[in-house]
């Protein structure tokens, strides 16, 4: 599967390239320490497991839409909730 959508990434790639169009293309990186073990909420965890472990949040924004989606702000991280499971964790990136 993996090599499938890098196939499908260099087809596209190849035509906005050819197009012109690639020249305004930019990626960035996340570059994390080698043995650097950061913590985070994972997916599946309930909003109770994750205020155990880490605390109150700093912030809480929502819940808004259907279903309920609500962030939970941490000085390192953002932890998106559907209802009450944790959906995705986001790290912010230092400037």
């Amino acid at each position: 599967m993996k090599n499938k959508r890098n196939l499908i990434t260099a087809v596209a790639l190849t035509s906005l390239m050819s197009a012109g169009l690639a020249s305004n293309l930019h990626a960035e990186q996340l570059k994390i320490p080698v043995g650097s073990q950061v913590s985070l909420p994972t997916t599946g965890m309930t909003q109770a497991s994750v205020r155990n472990r880490w605390g109150a949040p700093q912030d809480i924004q929502g819940p808004v839409g259907e279903p309920p989606i609500s962030q939970w702000h941490y000085s390192n991280f953002i932890v998106y909730f559907e209802h009450d499971r944790v959906l995705h964790t986001v790290v912010k990136r230092n400037r």
